[in-house]
């Protein structure tokens, strides 16, 4: 195979292993709180993931001259895993899948003031197209079934973040082994979970809480029921699985090619949410959806037409 179809080979699992990992981590928010999903989630992929490294070379390869910039990525990383999951606990799969995926839009606005890049008229137009996208769907007049709309703006943090990501990453141009990349976000998620647990694992900051995204980030932990133990470890192999293959598929591939692959992971959202929750998007969602992939796909094509990278060389999807 050539490197560009291994490149899409990589992507399209990481896409499918992390619409898995969102359906598990919705299945479990009704019953734990996030860190303690993480903290089983990290350790299992942590394990995972050294795997590769030592397949790939061993410790060497996580040396690093630049320790801060991997800090500074992950934490980025934590912050939209948070805030991403906390929406998915309250809204339906598919719209908060597809409010996350304006983040190529924000990565174009975020290009001209921290690299200096000038945006076309045809670029800009597609920002404002997808920025619509979101505006139909949060529109004052559509039903969400008691959703606050601060809950809806939770995928657009997370956006956010990762955008923020991807543009210093592609600034500073970090590099590093694949392996070593889910290793480091793995050991960083695995960090914060456990500091959650020692600051916040009684519950007590969630007693008087009515509002799930805040119960979920905050309620006590509890031994895991003997039924959901598979779902915790399949969305640990699936969370080292993203880390490894997208970090692969951007090594593998150009950006604008590989990137505009992961817009897959909307109708695997769909999909999910019909089988698994028994969720039909509302019209709102299905124009926002087309909106918003429509406008992110047009950017992708108008990158790779102008040989252009949009993202950077190892993004790191929700790992």
């Amino acid at each position: 195979m050539s490197d560009r179809s291994r490149a899409i080979l990589f992507v399209l699992v990481a896409v499918l292993c992390g619409s898995v990992n969102d359906m598990g981590i919705k299945m479990l928010s009704g019953d734990y709180p996030l860190h303690q999903t993480v903290f089983f989630r990290s350790s299992v992929a942590l394990a995972v993931s050294l795997l590769f490294l030592f397949r790939e070379g061993g410790w060497v390869l996580l040396r690093t001259d630049r320790p801060g910039l991997h800090a500074l990525r992950a934490g980025l990383v934590m912050v939209s895993n948070l805030t991403f999951f906390a929406g998915l606990a309250v809204m339906p799969l598919a719209a908060a899948t597809a409010l996350f995926f304006v983040a190529p839009l924000f990565i174009t606005l975020l290009a001209i003031p921290m690299l200096g890049e000038p945006v076309g008229r045809h670029r800009m137009a597609a920002v404002v197209v997808g920025l619509a996208g979101v505006g139909v769907m949060m529109a004052p007049g559509v039903d969400w079934g008691g959703i606050g709309r601060a809950s809806l703006m939770l995928p657009l943090a997370a956006a956010a973040c990762y955008s923020w990501m991807q543009v210093l990453t592609r600034k500073l141009g970090a590099r590093s082994a694949a392996s070593a990349m889910a290793v480091y976000i793995q050991a960083c998620f695995l960090l914060v979970s456990v500091l959650f647990f020692a600051v916040a694992g009684d519950g007590r900051f969630a007693e008087g809480a009515t509002h799930p995204s805040v119960v979920f980030l905050l309620r006590a932990w509890v031994w895991p029921a003997v039924g959901d133990l598979w779902v915790f470890g399949l969305i640990g192999v699936m969370s080292a699985m993203i880390g490894y293959c997208m970090s692969m598929a951007y090594k593998l591939g150009t950006a604008s090619v590989v990137a505009s692959y992961e817009y897959a992971a909307l109708p695997m959202a769909i999909l999910w949410g019909w089988l698994v929750f028994g969720e039909v998007p509302r019209t709102a969602v299905w124009i926002g959806i087309a909106l918003i992939a429509g406008a992110g796909l047009y950017v992708f094509a108008r990158e790779r037409a102008l040989d252009r990278a949009l993202a950077s060389a190892r993004p790191i999807r929700r790992g």
